[in-house]
C-alpha cells in the first residue's frame, strides 16, 4: 500500500497473465469458431465483447492473442536478458579490449531504431512466432548488455568483492554470491519495462503483418484486420486495441514500482 504503482502494475500483470494462462479453458468460444449469422454485432449476452467480421467472438480470440502476446514477449526477453547479461557482465569482467569490442559491437545495434531492426530481423527469417520472438530477443539483447555492465563494473571494484579475492575466492564463486544477487534489482526492473515495450513491439509486427500469422490469434492482427470495419463495428478494435493498452501499461507500472521500490535513491518517491 506504500507503493500504489507497484500495487496497480503487479495486479494488472497477474490479472493479465491468468487470463492467458487459462485462456483454453475460460475462452466461451473457439477462437476462430466463425458464426456467419452474428458478424459484426456488439457486445450483448452470447458474446460479451462482440464478433468480427468473420463471426468469431472478440472475447476469446483476445484471451488466445493474450496468451501469445505473454509467451512471445516473455520468451524474447529472457532470452535477450540471457545473452545481454552474459555479454555485460563478461564485458565488465574482463574490460580491456574484450569490453570495447563488445560495447562498441551493441553499439551498432543501438544505431537501429527498434521497431525497424526487428522488421529487418523478421525480413530474414520470416514471419510468424518463431521469427518475431528472434528479432524481439535480438532488438534488447544490446539494452540488457548497457544497462548490467555499468552497474557490474561497480560492484567489481567494491569492497567487498575486492575482499572476497583477497581471501581467494573464485571467478564462480564471486559471480554467484557477491555480483549475481546484487544485480538482481537492475535485473526484474530492466526487464519489466522491456516486457511492456516488447509486447507493443510484437503487437506492431503483427499489425503489419510480419508478426503471429492467421489462424493464430494476435493482438496485433486484430487491430488490423479490424480497421476496415470501424464504421460498421468499432468494438473488436477497440476492445483489441485496449487489450495492448492494458498490458503494456501493467508491466510499464510494475517496473516503475519496482525501481522505486529497490533503488534506495527513488524510495518513497512515488
Amino acid at each position: 500500500m506504500r507503493n500504489p504503482l507497484l500495487s496497480i502494475g503487479a495486479a494488472l500483470v497477474l490479472l493479465l497473465a491468468v487470463c492467458a494462462a487459462t485462456a483454453t479453458w475460460i475462452a466461451p468460444y473457439d477462437p476462430n469458431g466463425q458464426d456467419i449469422l452474428a458478424r459484426l454485432s456488439g457486445p450483448s449476452a452470447a458474446h460479451w465483447l462482440g464478433t468480427d467480421n468473420f463471426g468469431r467472438d472478440v472475447a476469446s480470440r483476445i484471451l488466445a492473442g493474450l496468451r501469445v502476446l505473454f509467451a512471445v514477449s516473455s520468451v524474447s526477453v529472457l532470452a535477450a536478458l540471457l545473452l545481454g547479461g552474459t555479454i555485460g557482465i563478461v564485458a565488465a569482467w574482463r574490460g580491456g579490449w574484450t569490453e570495447r569490442v563488445a560495447m562498441r559491437l551493441m553499439d551498432v545495434f543501438f544505431a537501429f531504431p527498434i521497431i525497424l531492426l526487428a522488421i529487418g530481423v523478421v525480413a530474414v527469417l520470416g514471419p510468424g512466432v518463431i521469427g518475431t520472438a528472434i528479432a524481439i530477443g535480438v532488438v534488447y539483447t544490446p539494452i540488457f548488455a548497457r544497462s548490467l555492465r555499468a552497474p557490474a563494473r561497480l560492484l567489481l571494484a567494491s569492497d567487498y568483492v575486492e575482499a572476497a579475492r583477497a581471501t581467494g575466492a573464485g571467478t564462480r564463486r564471486i559471480l554467484l554470491r557477491h555480483l549475481l544477487p546484487n544485480l538482481a534489482p537492475v535485473i526484474l526492473v530492466q526487464a519489466s519495462l522491456s516486457l511492456s515495450t516488447a509486447m507493443l513491439v510484437e503487437a506492431s509486427l503483427s499489425f503489419l503483418g510480419l508478426g503471429t500469422q492467421p489462424p493464430t490469434a494476435s493482438l496485433g492482427r486484430m487491430l488490423a484486420e479490424s480497421r476496415a470495419f470501424m464504421a460498421l463495428s468499432p468494438w473488436p478494435a477497440l476492445f483489441s486495441g485496449l487489450a495492448i493498452l492494458v498490458a503494456a501499461f501493467g508491466f510499464n507500472l510494475l517496473g516503475d514500482g519496482l525501481q522505486d521500490r529497490l533503488d534506495p535513491r527513488l524510495r518513497g518517491r512515488s
